[in-house]
């Protein structure tokens, strides 16, 4: 088999010309020929280093009449800056040495004959006969493709609407000044009452004001500070060589204190505080993601003292992350080794007792512990990477319980699944649900997705999009504790949901309390008309039953039903009494 050096060396070798050509006159008059009329770049040098031939799309490339560069030496296309390790290199392999690049493909820098520099790729090859060394180029220009290179760094590094550096920027910005053993501060900002402008005036100028954030802090900050855009109204700031604890609080009131200026944003001035918590490198974390962490926790307790103020990590935090840490190395242990299982919660027709659904929730078979619910564990997660992994282990397994619930003749029965925040910001979400779908061989309607209200709105447009596309895939899109949340109610028109899940605190005080009972009759009605399933959680009694068929509610869950049963009890049961209450399972 010719490999690409051999056909490299042979087309260079017939460029050369006949003088210096072993061929028949035809084969070099074919080869001449075919040299002329490509569009690829082919250029042949001598012993000296001095241009014997080149093709018309090489001497455009440069920008030259061919006339022009015969004999003229190779170095003409070669930057100054470059030609000492060129020349260097080709006295070396005419002095008989082996060529490092012989036969190679490379990518390197070139230059036209107006002095433009452009990056070009080029395949070398040496031979040599008796007319001595001689030495051929395929050249092609690369800019369009180191272009399209560039503008897919800029993406993967960039956040879009604000041209800010993004998450996984500010990641690698943190990480090369801990390599460096630099002090440093990370600042985290969240708008205070950033929704509000959504609700009222639109996401046009949510969008507005977010630009707007984007050129307010890089003007209050020193030079050497980052900014960068996390999602929705989050922004990080890293503050190079600031460690001392002082120093970073002035900062960070800094911040806080230059936020209570309003903006003026398309004619409407909008009065918008900023919370925010800051982490100092050695002191409080020693790698990036740590730092992120307590900087965010910082910042949830500033949220939690009402807004607009700043707050510093203290050791009592760090206790808290501390914990959680143990805890997500537990939870890793316990993914690894089959101590995580997924439970399964019927949902009921209330017009015939018929159960068309069921909800798969997490639970962990603690070998000290015993059994853990969801609360005694997730929220050690929050967004690390392990929420991911068990994210999709979970939808793995929902998929592989809707396949079984088909073979044995149910497959009527659409299974909910929880997805973490974490995975709802990942970008293959739409991917990774496709991929256990096919990979189970059930039907896209078999599964719905549950995301919680404050989730979904955390970053909306982008939560819209992800959640939009979803959708088109046939899968199912419920919202999860419907009431408990921010979700204004023409988010609900927005949001390509299938089924809204109305909150067990609702359900729980809905005979004594005519507010939740109103609330709930309002969501019920609401839902409907937006042709939406509606399913009132947390059902314990046949009185809380009673009321919601009064007010009109189609479906409901809770223990009343069934308690959360391992796979193996849920198929029994639906096998034994596929259409009966289920409160004594």
């Amino acid at each position: 088999m010719t490999n690409r050096a051999d056909i490299d060396q042979r087309a260079a070798m017939t460029i050369d010309g006949a003088a210096h050509s072993t061929q028949s006159a035809n084969d070099t008059t074919i080869a001449v020929s075919f040299a002329r009329a490509t569009n690829l770049a082919l250029i042949s040098i001598d012993g000296t280093g001095s241009i014997r031939f080149v093709n018309p799309s090489a001497a455009k490339l440069f920008g030259y009449e061919r006339a022009e560069m015969i004999g003229c030496p190779v170095t003409i296309i070669i930057p100054e800056r470059m030609r000492g390790a060129h020349t260097g290199g080709f006295n070396r392999v005419a002095g008989g040495q082996k060529p490092s690049l012989g036969g190679k493909t490379v990518e390197v820098s070139a230059i036209k004959k107006d002095g433009t520099e452009f990056p070009i790729e080029i395949t070398l090859s040496v031979w040599r006969d008796e007319n001595g060394m001689g030495a051929g180029a395929i050249i092609k220009d690369i800019s369009e493709r180191r272009e399209r290179d560039s503008k897919l760094l800029r993406m993967a590094n960039q956040d879009t609407l604000t041209g800010l550096p993004n998450r996984h920027r500010f990641i690698d910005l943190i990480r090369d000044e801990l390599q460096a053993e630099r002090p440093l501060t990370v600042v985290m900002l969240d708008l205070d009452g950033f929704k509000d402008v959504n609700d009222t005036h639109g996401h046009s100028a949510g969008d507005c004001v977010l630009q707007a954030v984007a050129v307010r802090l890089p003007y209050l900050l020193r030079g050497d500070a980052q900014v960068a855009r996390f999602g929705g109204d989050e922004f990080a700031i890293l503050l190079p060589n600031v460690g001392d604890p002082i120093a970073a609080q002035s900062e960070a009131k800094a911040i806080v204190d230059a936020f209570a200026t309003p903006f003026d944003v398309a004619g409407h001035v909008l009065d918008l505080g900023a919370s925010v918590g800051f982490a100092i490198a050695p002191a409080h974390g020693s790698d990036e993601e740590e730092l992120i962490a307590c900087a965010d926790y910082a910042l949830y307790k500033a949220k939690a003292s009402g807004g607009r103020a700043c707050r510093m990590f203290d050791h009592s935090m760090k206790s808290e992350t501390l914990t959680r840490r143990l805890m997500r190395d537990e939870l890793l242990h316990a993914l690894r080794n089959g101590q995580l299982e997924l439970y399964y919660q019927p949902q009921i027709n209330l017009e015939d007792g018929r159960v068309f659904g069921v909800e798969a929730l997490i639970r962990w078979n603690h070998p000290v512990r015993g059994l853990l619910l969801p609360g005694a564990f997730l929220p050690a997660l929050d967004q690390s990477a392990l929420a991911l992994e068990i994210g999709w282990w979970t939808l793995d397994q929902a998929s592989s319980e809707a396949a079984r619930l088909w073979a044995i003749g149910r497959p009527d029965i659409k299974v909910g699944v929880n997805l973490f925040p974490a995975q709802l910001r990942a970008p293959n979400l739409c991917e990774k649900v496709a991929g256990s779908i096919n990979r189970h061989g059930i039907s896209a309607n078999a599964l719905e997705l549950e995301v919680t209200e404050t989730i979904a709105l955390h970053d909306n447009d982008k939560s819209l999009e992800v959640l939009t596309a979803l959708r088109q895939t046939g899968v199912g899109i419920a919202f999860d504790d419907f009431g408990t949340g921010f979700a204004s109610l023409s988010s609900l028109q927005r949001y390509p949901l299938t089924t809204l899940k109305i909150d067990r605190s609702f359900i729980a005080n809905i005979i004594n309390r005519p507010g939740d009972a109103a609330i709930t009759k309002a969501l019920i009605i609401m839902s409907k008309e937006l042709g939406l399933d509606t399913i009132a959680e947390g059902v314990e009694t046949e009185e809380q039953e009673q009321a919601l068929r009064l007010l009109g509610c189609p479906s409901a869950q809770g223990y009343l039903y069934g308690r959360p049963v391992p796979a193996a009890n849920l198929e029994q049961m639906l096998v034994a009494q596929p259409l009966a209450k289920l409160a004594n399972m």
